[in-house]
């Protein structure tokens, strides 16, 4: 039987960090040391965003953001509808009321009619998912989230090396969430950050993100405030500023294997997810979307049965049985895009032709 074709590959080794692995255990230091410091400095680099910190998941990330910003109960925000069901669970942690914007069916992002719809001044913050690594639209809901004169988080979990206009992931929202799980094209195993430009957040920041601490009393940490410990291991951030020397030299690569796909596909009638021509998408997923009439769960099974890995593209977040329950707002595209989309293996050394001819296969 021919060799399994997984989903997903990471992009560190143990080779490319066991120098400094070694450094880290016998220094004793295992967090707040020079490689979280380093980490920082190439996050900020890359994406030109004055203020870096890293967390344990965008989940935790996106929580504090919301802190940050003031979000309480029975505050209402609105978020992309077409994404993993964190991006809702931290709106709901709060008690405050998650208001689910459809998407477009292009690109699957946040529709910026729906948005403009559904804002009322009870709406204290957006939240817009770059979704799968596709960054397309943000600045249209950016001028919107101005107009109403309220903050835009960027769930970008999934968009680390997109750009919009040459404008890195990162320095465009208000506040930016990273995440850098296994399925992420830069990895730390699990982790995540928090990026923004504005230095009122990053102060708040700093103190609540050191357990409420600001500077000393004396001898002793002065405890100002409550705060919280999401911090990242040393161990995470050698891999994490590691891996950023090479994303863009990564995401220019998926981006080539994707038009392969694309070459082989679109003729068959699977059609890839769009980006606009001012934004560049790096191919964090890969996704298509079925030809009609196909049944994507049963290509999906295909795929397994010849060992290819497959997976759908994400969740309809107001179509889950929680949140369809509480709320009762399913949006019809997002809807329609969970059911029809099929996420594809995209990285270096993938048998591209292989995992065509077996979908050609199946849709014959």
């Amino acid at each position: 039987m021919n060799e399994r074709i997984k989903l997903i590959k990471p992009y560190i080794s143990y080779e490319e960090v066991t120098e400094e692995l070694k450094e880290v255990f016998d220094s004793g230091q295992l967090t707040k040391g020079q490689h979280v410091a380093k980490f920082v400095e190439s996050l900020q680099s890359y994406t030109s965003a004055k203020h870096a910190f890293l967390m344990t998941s965008a989940t935790t990330a996106l929580t504090m953001c919301l802190k940050a910003i003031g979000v309480k109960k029975g505050d209402k925000v609105a978020i992309s509808d077409f994404s993993f069901p964190a991006t809702a669970n931290v709106v709901e942690d709060l008690e405050a009321i998650p208001v689910f914007i459809d998407v477009d069916k292009q690109t699957y992002n946040m529709s910026p009619d729906d948005l403009r719809s559904k804002m009322d001044e009870s709406v204290k913050a957006v939240i817009f998912v770059d979704a799968l690594g596709n960054p397309s639209g943000i600045k249209d809901i950016l001028s919107i989230c101005r107009e109403f004169n309220i903050p835009l988080i960027e769930d970008a979990a999934c968009a680390i090396g997109s750009d919009v206009d040459g404008d890195k992931v990162g320095a465009i929202a208000d506040l930016t969430c990273f995440s850098f799980h296994p399925r992420k094209l830069l990895t730390t195993g699990e982790g995540g950050a928090i990026l923004t430009n504005n230095s009122e957040y990053a102060k708040w920041f700093d103190v609540k993100l050191n357990h409420g601490a600001s500077g000393l009393r004396g001898k002793v940490f002065d405890f100002v405030d409550f705060g919280f410990n999401y911090r990242m291991s040393e161990i995470q951030a050698l891999m994490g500023w590691k891996q950023v020397l090479k994303l863009d030299e990564i995401t220019k690569q998926r981006n080539a294997i994707a038009e392969k796909f694309s070459d082989e596909l679109e003729v068959v009638g699977m059609k890839r997810q769009k980006a606009h021509e001012n934004a560049y998408h790096n191919i964090q997923s890969l996704v298509f979307t079925v030809p009609e009439n196909t049944d994507r769960d049963e290509l999906i099974d295909f795929l397994n049965s010849n060992n290819i890995e497959s997976t759908i593209g994400t969740y309809c977040l107001s179509g889950t049985t929680y949140f369809q329950n509480k709320y009762d707002q399913v949006q019809p595209v997002s809807k329609w895009l969970e059911d029809n989309t099929i996420t594809l293996p995209c990285y270096d050394g993938v048998d591209v032709s292989r995992v065509c001819a077996a979908i050609r296969t199946y849709l014959s």
